[in-house]
């Protein structure tokens, strides 16, 4: 199947689509299409960053993080008194 004929049966799916599964597939593209380009962004980090990154994940995962709330509660209360 050449570029032309794969481009035309993408369209073919994607117009027979209701509106509910429409976007569904654009919200999937525009998610791999973004991935493609978060991988460029960390190629271009320092090696520093990208272990505080990976240390940050890691942290998270062993439930040692803030949470979002408590982060909010904080700032709002530093902020509005």
């Amino acid at each position: 199947m050449n570029i032309a004929e794969l481009k035309l049966k993408l369209f073919r799916h994607i117009d027979s689509l209701d509106k509910d599964d429409l976007e569904e597939a654009y919200g999937v593209l525009l998610n791999y299409l973004n991935s493609k380009n978060d991988l460029d962004e960390w190629s271009n980090l320092t090696v520093e960053q990208q272990k505080g990154i990976v240390d940050s994940i890691n942290q998270l995962e062993k439930n040692q993080g803030i949470s979002h709330n408590d982060v909010m509660q904080k700032y709002k209360n530093k902020y509005n008194a």
